[in-house]
């Protein structure tokens, strides 16, 4: 009678542990390769909106304004709504009439435009802010490091864009390789909003907190068509993906700052919108030469608000 060997207990759970360990040390790499494909996607994203910045600006012969405010606040549509056609977006943008509020043409506000989300964004979902149904976007103007806007018209933003008035490239006197276009934000930022800042610019994080103002837990972002800075922009007040910590109902947030509503009222606009990224330690951003940049989150703040100046006249040092 021929005897047939089976397994002991002993042999299968070592098997077991050997699979597992095997598992244990592949999901890793699977995981770093995936992340590696969103962030190619991402980059690809960038370089796609960095022409068409540039094909906007020979057709336009400037780069479009954050928002244009004025009667009837009917220019609230971002730059990002203004470059559609350039990134094969036409067909969307016959859909808008620039002269109305958004509000009224809800087919657009919710349209998700996939050149506007990163495929690491975490809450790549609609949104239902001002009442009516919007899609967020990942992909923010450079508006300087602290005042976004000032509705005296006697400043404006150091950044690479601002409301209300067009820029040409010849403004760009710190070198258009050396100053950012756009970077990634988050979708559904917390948003502490309304607070009592100052021309100064905050020392750390926590001067944010001590602003004060309203708070709503997933105010920024959430609407790709609006040029607000809480929702399409970002200033370089700190470095990307730092944390600003905010307290409310016991719990800790993370939030951007904005302390007034470009628009609304005749203070001036001081903003702490960070960027930020899903991409473990970096954001990556398009400068205004069109070439994609990986930032590292541990960037010197000084070279970090020099990166987000166009006409500051620094020296950019190794990041």
């Amino acid at each position: 009678m021929r005897k047939t060997r089976g397994f002991t207990l002993v042999e299968l759970l070592v098997v077991i542990a050997i699979i597992g360990v095997l598992i244990a040390l592949l999901l890793p790499a699977v995981q770093q390769a995936r992340e590696a494909a969103r962030r190619m996607s991402c980059q690809n994203n960038l370089k796609q909106i960095g022409l068409a910045l540039h094909n906007y600006a020979d057709t336009n012969r400037s780069l479009p304004p954050t928002i244009c405010i004025g009667p009837g606040a009917f220019g609230q549509w971002g730059a990002q709504a203004r470059i559609l056609p350039f990134i094969e977006q036409g067909n969307l943008q016959e859909l808008i009439n620039f002269a109305l509020p958004y509000g009224g043409q809800p087919q657009v506000p919710k349209t998700r435009v996939p050149t506007y989300m990163c495929p690491s964004e975490v809450n790549d979902r609609p949104s239902l802010e001002d009442g009516i149904e919007q899609y967020p976007i990942n992909y923010a103007c450079n508006q300087g490091s602290w005042m976004a806007y000032d509705p005296s018209g006697s400043k404006r933003c150091n950044g690479a864009f601002f409301p209300n008035r067009k820029n040409d490239f010849n403004n760009f006197t710190d070198g258009m390789s050396n100053t950012v276009g756009m970077a990634e934000v988050k979708a559904f930022q917390p948003n502490l909003k309304e607070g009592s800042a100052t021309s100064a610019l905050p020392t750390s994080t926590s001067d944010i907190a001590g602003y004060g103002g309203d708070f709503d837990a997933t105010n920024s972002h959430t609407e790709w068509v609006e040029g607000r800075v809480h929702q399409t922009g970002f200033t370089s007040t700190f470095t990307p993906n730092t944390v600003v910590p905010y307290v409310s109902g016991g719990k800790t947030y993370d939030v951007d700052f904005t302390s007034a509503e470009e628009g609304e009222g005749t203070s001036p606009t001081y903003a702490a919108v960070t960027s930020r990224s899903y991409h473990p330690g970096i954001v990556q951003a398009v400068f205004m030469d069109g070439s994609v940049q990986t930032i590292p989150e541990t960037i010197n703040l000084t070279i970090w608000r020099a990166l987000c100046t166009k006409a500051g006249g620094e020296v950019i040092g190794e990041y």
